[in-house]
Protein backbone atom coordinates (compact mmCIF):
# COMPACT_ATOMS: atom_id res chain seq x y z
CA UNK A 1 0.00 0.00 0.00
CA UNK A 2 1.28 3.46 -0.85
CA UNK A 3 -0.45 6.85 -0.88
CA UNK A 4 0.14 10.58 -0.43
CA UNK A 5 -2.28 12.84 1.45
CA UNK A 6 -2.32 16.42 2.71
CA UNK A 7 -1.25 16.72 6.37
CA UNK A 8 -4.37 18.69 7.44
CA UNK A 9 -6.65 16.13 5.79
CA UNK A 10 -4.87 13.19 7.43
CA UNK A 11 -4.68 14.81 10.88
CA UNK A 12 -8.37 15.75 10.92
CA UNK A 13 -9.45 12.32 9.62
CA UNK A 14 -7.33 10.28 12.05
CA UNK A 15 -8.32 12.47 15.03
CA UNK A 16 -12.03 12.07 14.23
CA UNK A 17 -11.86 8.30 13.73
CA UNK A 18 -9.60 7.75 16.77
CA UNK A 19 -11.76 9.76 19.20
CA UNK A 20 -13.79 6.70 20.21
CA UNK A 21 -10.93 4.20 20.53
CA UNK A 22 -11.02 2.39 23.88
CA UNK A 23 -8.26 3.35 26.34
CA UNK A 24 -7.97 -0.29 27.49
CA UNK A 25 -9.15 -2.44 24.58
CA UNK A 26 -10.24 -6.01 25.48
CA UNK A 27 -8.16 -7.27 22.53
CA UNK A 28 -5.13 -5.37 21.14
CA UNK A 29 -6.42 -5.00 17.55
CA UNK A 30 -9.31 -2.82 18.76
CA UNK A 31 -6.76 -0.08 19.51
CA UNK A 32 -6.05 0.11 15.79
CA UNK A 33 -7.26 2.23 12.88
CA UNK A 34 -7.82 0.43 9.60
CA UNK A 35 -6.47 2.29 6.53
CA UNK A 36 -7.84 1.17 3.16
CA UNK A 37 -6.32 2.81 0.07
CA UNK A 38 -8.37 2.49 -3.11
CA UNK A 39 -7.34 2.85 -6.77
CA UNK A 40 -10.20 5.36 -7.05
CA UNK A 41 -8.02 7.92 -5.27
CA UNK A 42 -9.44 7.66 -1.75
CA UNK A 43 -8.31 6.40 1.64
CA UNK A 44 -10.92 5.12 4.10
CA UNK A 45 -10.09 5.20 7.81
CA UNK A 46 -12.13 3.00 10.17
CA UNK A 47 -12.31 2.21 13.88
CA UNK A 48 -14.61 -0.19 15.72
CA UNK A 49 -14.74 -1.45 19.33
CA UNK A 50 -17.96 -3.54 18.97
CA UNK A 51 -19.91 -0.61 20.50
CA UNK A 52 -19.13 2.41 18.29
CA UNK A 53 -17.90 2.36 14.69
CA UNK A 54 -16.46 5.34 12.82
CA UNK A 55 -15.59 5.51 9.13
CA UNK A 56 -14.29 8.42 7.07
CA UNK A 57 -13.15 8.59 3.42
CA UNK A 58 -10.67 11.25 2.26
CA UNK A 59 -9.10 12.05 -1.14
CA UNK A 60 -5.51 10.90 -1.66
CA UNK A 61 -2.97 10.17 -4.41
CA UNK A 62 -2.94 6.38 -4.30
CA UNK A 63 0.06 4.70 -5.97
CA UNK A 64 -0.74 1.24 -4.65
CA UNK A 65 -4.03 0.09 -3.13
CA UNK A 66 -4.12 -2.03 0.01
CA UNK A 67 -5.19 -2.33 3.65
CA UNK A 68 -3.20 -1.87 6.83
CA UNK A 69 -3.96 -1.70 10.58
CA UNK A 70 -1.90 0.61 12.84
CA UNK A 71 -2.16 1.90 16.43
CA UNK A 72 -4.83 4.62 16.25
CA UNK A 73 -3.84 6.98 19.05
CA UNK A 74 -0.18 6.89 18.01
CA UNK A 75 -1.08 7.70 14.39
CA UNK A 76 -3.34 10.54 15.61
CA UNK A 77 -0.53 12.02 17.77
CA UNK A 78 1.96 11.77 14.91
CA UNK A 79 -0.31 13.23 12.22
CA UNK A 80 -1.26 16.21 14.42
CA UNK A 81 2.42 17.07 14.98
CA UNK A 82 3.79 16.65 11.46
CA UNK A 83 5.09 19.70 9.53
CA UNK A 84 2.65 21.31 7.09
CA UNK A 85 3.70 19.29 4.03
CA UNK A 86 2.22 16.33 2.10
CA UNK A 87 2.39 13.01 3.97
CA UNK A 88 3.53 9.78 2.32
CA UNK A 89 2.33 6.50 3.82
CA UNK A 90 3.85 3.26 2.57
CA UNK A 91 3.94 -0.37 3.72
CA UNK A 92 7.45 -1.84 3.79
CA UNK A 93 7.57 -5.39 5.11
CA UNK A 94 6.04 -5.50 8.59
CA UNK A 95 6.30 -1.72 9.05
CA UNK A 96 4.25 1.26 7.90
CA UNK A 97 6.46 4.22 6.92
CA UNK A 98 5.03 7.70 7.46
CA UNK A 99 7.13 10.43 5.83
CA UNK A 100 6.48 14.17 5.89
CA UNK A 101 9.28 16.51 4.81
CA UNK A 102 12.33 15.33 6.75
CA UNK A 103 10.19 13.66 9.45
CA UNK A 104 10.10 9.87 9.25
CA UNK A 105 8.13 7.47 11.43
CA UNK A 106 8.11 3.70 11.25
CA UNK A 107 4.98 2.11 12.73
CA UNK A 108 4.34 -1.56 13.43
CA UNK A 109 1.65 -3.25 11.37
CA UNK A 110 -1.08 -4.91 13.43
CA UNK A 111 -2.76 -8.13 12.21
CA UNK A 112 -5.63 -6.74 10.10
CA UNK A 113 -7.03 -10.26 9.54
CA UNK A 114 -8.03 -10.31 13.24
CA UNK A 115 -9.90 -6.99 12.94
CA UNK A 116 -13.70 -7.25 13.30
CA UNK A 117 -15.96 -6.47 10.35
CA UNK A 118 -17.58 -3.07 10.70
CA UNK A 119 -21.38 -2.75 10.57
CA UNK A 120 -22.76 -2.09 7.10
CA UNK A 121 -23.06 1.55 6.07
CA UNK A 122 -26.31 2.97 7.45
CA UNK A 123 -29.17 3.87 5.09
CA UNK A 124 -30.75 7.18 6.15
CA UNK A 125 -34.21 7.06 7.78
CA UNK A 126 -34.28 10.85 7.59
CA UNK A 127 -32.19 13.97 8.07
CA UNK A 128 -31.96 16.80 10.58
CA UNK A 129 -30.27 20.20 10.73
CA UNK A 130 -26.84 19.69 12.29
CA UNK A 131 -26.85 22.78 14.53
CA UNK A 132 -30.38 22.11 15.80
CA UNK A 133 -29.54 18.48 16.56
CA UNK A 134 -26.28 19.37 18.34
CA UNK A 135 -28.04 21.92 20.54
CA UNK A 136 -30.92 19.53 21.31
CA UNK A 137 -28.57 16.69 22.29
CA UNK A 138 -26.47 18.95 24.53
CA UNK A 139 -29.64 20.31 26.20
CA UNK A 140 -30.88 16.82 27.04
CA UNK A 141 -27.67 14.89 27.73
CA UNK A 142 -26.86 17.10 30.77
CA UNK A 143 -29.65 15.27 32.62
CA UNK A 144 -28.46 11.72 31.81
CA UNK A 145 -27.00 9.65 34.64
CA UNK A 146 -23.20 9.58 34.75
CA UNK A 147 -22.94 6.58 37.09
CA UNK A 148 -23.27 2.87 36.40
CA UNK A 149 -25.87 1.90 39.00
CA UNK A 150 -28.71 2.04 36.45
CA UNK A 151 -27.14 1.74 32.96
CA UNK A 152 -30.47 2.48 31.26
CA UNK A 153 -30.43 6.02 32.71
CA UNK A 154 -27.06 6.74 31.04
CA UNK A 155 -28.96 6.91 27.74
CA UNK A 156 -30.99 9.47 25.84
CA UNK A 157 -34.40 8.19 24.81
CA UNK A 158 -35.10 9.18 21.20
CA UNK A 159 -38.72 8.86 20.08
CA UNK A 160 -39.74 9.37 16.46
CA UNK A 161 -43.33 9.89 15.37
CA UNK A 162 -43.52 11.05 11.76
CA UNK A 163 -41.62 14.35 11.49
CA UNK A 164 -41.52 14.84 15.28
CA UNK A 165 -38.45 13.83 17.29
CA UNK A 166 -38.47 13.88 21.11
CA UNK A 167 -35.27 13.53 23.14
CA UNK A 168 -35.53 12.68 26.83
CA UNK A 169 -33.02 11.97 29.63
CA UNK A 170 -33.13 11.72 33.42
CA UNK A 171 -30.90 10.73 36.35
CA UNK A 172 -33.89 10.67 38.77
CA UNK A 173 -33.04 14.12 40.19
CA UNK A 174 -33.74 16.10 37.02
CA UNK A 175 -35.30 15.40 33.65
CA UNK A 176 -34.72 17.13 30.33
CA UNK A 177 -36.93 16.92 27.26
CA UNK A 178 -36.51 18.56 23.86
CA UNK A 179 -39.01 18.37 21.00
CA UNK A 180 -37.92 19.16 17.45
CA UNK A 181 -38.83 18.40 13.86
CA UNK A 182 -36.80 16.42 11.35
CA UNK A 183 -37.23 15.21 7.75
CA UNK A 184 -38.09 11.48 7.70
CA UNK A 185 -37.93 9.47 4.47
CA UNK A 186 -41.17 7.76 5.60
CA UNK A 187 -43.76 10.19 7.00
CA UNK A 188 -45.34 7.33 9.01
CA UNK A 189 -42.04 6.39 10.69
CA UNK A 190 -42.25 5.36 14.34
CA UNK A 191 -39.19 4.45 16.44
CA UNK A 192 -38.09 4.47 20.06
CA UNK A 193 -34.37 3.96 20.70
CA UNK A 194 -32.09 4.44 23.70
CA UNK A 195 -28.69 5.88 22.72
CA UNK A 196 -25.77 6.14 25.20
CA UNK A 197 -25.75 9.84 26.14
CA UNK A 198 -21.98 10.33 26.10
CA UNK A 199 -21.62 8.78 22.65
CA UNK A 200 -24.61 10.70 21.28
CA UNK A 201 -23.26 14.03 22.58
CA UNK A 202 -19.82 13.32 21.11
CA UNK A 203 -21.33 12.29 17.75
CA UNK A 204 -23.59 15.37 17.56
CA UNK A 205 -20.66 17.68 18.36
CA UNK A 206 -18.39 16.09 15.77
CA UNK A 207 -20.99 16.03 12.97
CA UNK A 208 -23.07 19.12 13.80
CA UNK A 209 -20.97 21.60 11.81
CA UNK A 210 -21.73 19.68 8.60
CA UNK A 211 -25.08 21.41 8.08
CA UNK A 212 -27.23 18.28 7.80
CA UNK A 213 -27.01 14.90 9.54
CA UNK A 214 -28.57 11.71 8.19
CA UNK A 215 -29.98 9.47 10.92
CA UNK A 216 -30.52 5.72 10.40
CA UNK A 217 -32.86 3.77 12.66
CA UNK A 218 -34.04 0.16 12.81
CA UNK A 219 -32.81 -2.22 10.11
CA UNK A 220 -31.48 0.76 8.05
CA UNK A 221 -28.79 1.41 10.69
CA UNK A 222 -26.57 -1.43 9.46
CA UNK A 223 -27.53 -4.10 11.99
CA UNK A 224 -29.89 -4.95 14.84
CA UNK A 225 -29.57 -2.82 17.95
CA UNK A 226 -27.72 0.01 16.18
CA UNK A 227 -28.32 3.65 15.34
CA UNK A 228 -26.35 5.26 12.50
CA UNK A 229 -25.33 8.86 11.76
CA UNK A 230 -23.77 10.25 8.60
CA UNK A 231 -22.63 13.74 7.60
CA UNK A 232 -20.53 14.38 4.53
CA UNK A 233 -18.05 11.52 4.29
CA UNK A 234 -18.23 10.74 8.03
CA UNK A 235 -20.26 7.71 9.06
CA UNK A 236 -20.69 6.33 12.56
CA UNK A 237 -22.83 3.69 14.23
CA UNK A 238 -23.53 3.16 17.93
CA UNK A 239 -24.91 0.17 19.78
CA UNK A 240 -28.18 0.97 21.53
CA UNK A 241 -28.90 0.34 25.20
CA UNK A 242 -31.30 -2.52 26.02
CA UNK A 243 -34.19 -2.30 28.42
CA UNK A 244 -37.43 -0.50 29.17
CA UNK A 245 -36.98 3.19 29.91
CA UNK A 246 -39.01 4.34 32.94
CA UNK A 247 -42.26 6.15 32.15
CA UNK A 248 -41.15 9.58 33.33
CA UNK A 249 -43.38 11.91 31.30
CA UNK A 250 -45.89 11.88 34.18
CA UNK A 251 -43.32 13.86 36.22
CA UNK A 252 -44.09 16.98 34.16
CA UNK A 253 -46.54 19.09 36.19
CA UNK A 254 -49.76 19.76 34.28
CA UNK A 255 -50.24 23.20 35.86
CA UNK A 256 -48.32 25.81 37.86
CA UNK A 257 -49.18 28.11 40.77
CA UNK A 258 -46.20 30.46 40.55
CA UNK A 259 -44.10 31.51 37.55
CA UNK A 260 -40.98 33.65 37.57
CA UNK A 261 -39.09 35.12 34.60
CA UNK A 262 -35.42 36.00 35.16
CA UNK A 263 -32.50 37.09 32.98
CA UNK A 264 -30.63 33.81 32.42
CA UNK A 265 -27.07 35.20 32.54
CA UNK A 266 -27.76 37.26 35.70
CA UNK A 267 -29.23 34.25 37.53
CA UNK A 268 -26.33 32.02 36.45
CA UNK A 269 -23.74 34.50 37.74
CA UNK A 270 -25.60 35.00 41.04
CA UNK A 271 -26.05 31.25 41.68
CA UNK A 272 -22.36 30.62 40.89
CA UNK A 273 -21.27 33.29 43.39
CA UNK A 274 -23.64 32.24 46.18
CA UNK A 275 -22.84 28.55 45.66
CA UNK A 276 -19.18 29.22 46.51
CA UNK A 277 -20.08 28.85 50.21
CA UNK A 278 -22.34 25.84 49.64
CA UNK A 279 -20.56 22.73 50.87
CA UNK A 280 -20.71 19.62 48.70
CA UNK A 281 -24.34 18.52 48.16
CA UNK A 282 -25.63 21.59 50.05
CA UNK A 283 -28.51 23.36 48.29
CA UNK A 284 -28.93 27.02 47.44
CA UNK A 285 -32.23 28.58 48.54
CA UNK A 286 -34.28 30.77 46.19
CA UNK A 287 -36.95 33.04 47.65
CA UNK A 288 -39.23 34.48 44.99
CA UNK A 289 -41.05 37.70 45.93
CA UNK A 290 -42.57 40.51 43.87
CA UNK A 291 -39.87 41.93 41.59
CA UNK A 292 -36.94 39.78 42.70
CA UNK A 293 -35.48 36.43 43.66
CA UNK A 294 -33.17 36.27 46.68
CA UNK A 295 -30.53 33.55 46.47
CA UNK A 296 -28.92 32.31 49.69
CA UNK A 297 -26.57 29.53 50.80
CA UNK A 298 -25.03 28.49 54.10
CA UNK A 299 -26.61 28.37 57.57
CA UNK A 300 -25.72 28.79 61.23
CA UNK A 301 -22.01 28.66 61.97
CA UNK A 302 -21.05 27.99 58.32
CA UNK A 303 -20.02 30.56 55.72
CA UNK A 304 -23.04 32.32 54.23
CA UNK A 305 -23.82 34.25 51.05
CA UNK A 306 -26.82 36.00 49.55
CA UNK A 307 -27.64 37.96 46.42
CA UNK A 308 -30.81 39.32 44.81
CA UNK A 309 -31.69 39.31 41.10
CA UNK A 310 -34.55 41.09 39.40
CA UNK A 311 -37.45 38.78 38.52
CA UNK A 312 -41.01 39.09 37.24
CA UNK A 313 -43.35 37.04 39.42
CA UNK A 314 -46.89 35.87 38.77
CA UNK A 315 -48.70 33.89 41.47
CA UNK A 316 -47.97 33.43 45.19
CA UNK A 317 -44.49 34.01 46.65
CA UNK A 318 -42.47 30.82 47.07
CA UNK A 319 -39.21 29.60 48.60
CA UNK A 320 -37.43 26.55 47.18
CA UNK A 321 -34.00 24.93 47.43
CA UNK A 322 -32.03 23.31 44.61
CA UNK A 323 -28.76 21.50 44.11
CA UNK A 324 -26.75 24.41 42.57
CA UNK A 325 -24.99 22.17 40.03
CA UNK A 326 -28.28 20.78 38.71
CA UNK A 327 -29.79 24.28 38.52
CA UNK A 328 -26.76 25.65 36.65
CA UNK A 329 -26.83 22.69 34.21
CA UNK A 330 -30.42 23.57 33.30
CA UNK A 331 -29.76 27.31 33.01
CA UNK A 332 -26.73 26.59 30.83
CA UNK A 333 -28.79 24.40 28.50
CA UNK A 334 -31.78 26.72 28.02
CA UNK A 335 -29.97 28.79 25.41
CA UNK A 336 -32.23 31.86 25.66
CA UNK A 337 -31.77 35.35 27.19
CA UNK A 338 -34.53 34.74 29.74
CA UNK A 339 -35.56 31.72 31.78
CA UNK A 340 -39.00 30.86 33.13
CA UNK A 341 -39.30 28.82 36.33
CA UNK A 342 -42.73 27.29 37.03
CA UNK A 343 -43.69 25.92 40.46
CA UNK A 344 -46.66 24.14 41.99
CA UNK A 345 -45.34 23.92 45.58
CA UNK A 346 -41.87 23.99 47.24
CA UNK A 347 -41.61 20.20 47.52
CA UNK A 348 -42.80 19.40 44.00
CA UNK A 349 -40.71 19.34 40.76
CA UNK A 350 -40.10 22.75 39.17
CA UNK A 351 -40.01 23.28 35.39
CA UNK A 352 -37.38 25.45 33.70
CA UNK A 353 -37.95 26.64 30.14
CA UNK A 354 -36.56 29.46 28.04
CA UNK A 355 -37.95 32.56 26.39
CA UNK A 356 -36.41 35.14 24.10
CA UNK A 357 -37.81 38.27 25.79
CA UNK A 358 -38.79 39.22 29.34
CA UNK A 359 -42.46 39.66 28.43
CA UNK A 360 -42.54 37.04 25.66
CA UNK A 361 -44.03 33.57 25.45
CA UNK A 362 -42.25 30.59 27.02
CA UNK A 363 -40.54 28.27 24.54
CA UNK A 364 -41.71 24.88 25.78
CA UNK A 365 -39.87 22.90 23.07
CA UNK A 366 -37.22 22.47 25.78
CA UNK A 367 -38.20 21.71 29.37
CA UNK A 368 -35.90 20.91 32.26
CA UNK A 369 -37.57 19.49 35.36
CA UNK A 370 -35.58 19.73 38.58
CA UNK A 371 -36.43 18.15 41.93
CA UNK A 372 -36.18 20.58 44.86
CA UNK A 373 -34.10 19.73 47.91
CA UNK A 374 -35.84 19.70 51.28
CA UNK A 375 -34.19 22.14 53.66
CA UNK A 376 -34.29 21.93 57.45
CA UNK A 377 -36.10 25.22 57.98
Amino acid sequence: MKFRVEREVLAEAVTWVARGLPARPPVPVLAGILLEASDEGTVTLSAFDYEVSARLTVPAEVSESGTVLVLGRLLADISRNLPNKPVDVEVQGSKVQVTCGSSRFSLLQMPSDDYPTLPASPEPSGSIDGHVFTQAVSQVSVAADRGDTLPILTGVRVEIEGDKMTLLATDRYRLAMRELTWNPTDSAASHIVLVPARTLADTARSLGASGSIDVALGSAAGGDGLVGFEAGSRRTTTRLLDGEYPKVSSIFPSSSETEAVINTAELVEAVKRVALVAERNTPVRLRFTEGQVAIEAGTGEDAQASEAVEATLSGPEIEVAFNPGFLLDGLGAVGTDFSRLSFTQPSRPAVLSGQAEADGEADTSYRYVIMPVRFAS
